[in-house]
């Protein structure tokens, strides 16, 4: 259904979309779209920090016997 829109679809649309909500509404939301998206690849970055730092401080707990046994 969705698969022949195409580029004058699409317009139609934006067009439809900007008459109905008005240019500030559609640009006030964009923005909000943008500082989630912000927001979300920070907190994807800060988790990746967090467990790269965990891996550098994890230890390895295996007996000094059980490592020679590979």
């Amino acid at each position: 259904m969705l698969n022949n829109i195409g580029i004058p679809g699409i317009l139609l649309i934006a067009v439809v979309v900007l008459v109905l909500f008005g240019r500030g509404k559609v640009s006030s939301l964009m923005g909000e779209v943008g500082k989630g998206i912000t927001a979300f690849k920070k907190g994807v970055n800060d988790g990746d920090k967090e467990i790269t730092e965990a891996a550098d401080v994890a230890k390895d707990v295996t007996p000094a016997e059980e490592k020679d046994k590979v």
